[in-house]
């Protein structure tokens, strides 16, 4: 049922983006589904060299309970009114728990001419890439 779900509201973003889901898959090769992909190791690199922005889309009873603070907090159902907020100047790593959401806001955001990647693993991978002393990683402190 969740992969219907998907499906269908992931077809309702690709047409209010002016394509539909048939043309966008017939165009998609193997080399765009892994360049959409980054790791946490990745994310940390590019974080901390200054290339990248983490988009936390979970929901705001999600974030209270926990949340990245170094994020952009926008939940998916607001993202489409608030992309404003969002440098188009680096690449948009888009986070959820797991990577289902966050699919689909990639997938919106290349559709809106953002640099968007999805977080392999989603926020509990990244989670458990900073945990303990391995957080020093992460240089929240940059110009």
């Amino acid at each position: 049922m969740d992969l219907w779900i998907f499906y269908v509201r992931f077809n309702l973003l690709i047409d209010k983006a002016g394509g539909n889901m048939e043309d966008y898959l017939r165009s998609m090769t193997m080399k765009d589904i892994g360049a959409s992909l980054i790791s946490a190791d990745q994310f940390v690199a590019l974080f901390n060299g200054g290339e990248t922005v983490l988009l936390d889309i979970r929901y705001p009873f999600e974030t209270r309970l926990w949340g990245m603070s170094f994020a952009v907090a926008i939940p998916l159902n607001e993202l489409p009114d608030r992309l404003a907020e969002l440098p188009r100047d680096k690449t948009i790593v888009c986070a959820c728990p797991l990577d289902i959401r966050s699919n689909i806001a990639c997938q919106f955001l290349l559709q809106q001419g953002f640099a968007a990647k999805i977080l392999v693993g989603g926020l509990l991978a990244l989670a458990d890439r900073l945990r303990g002393g391995a957080a020093n990683d992460l240089k929240l402190d940059r110009p």
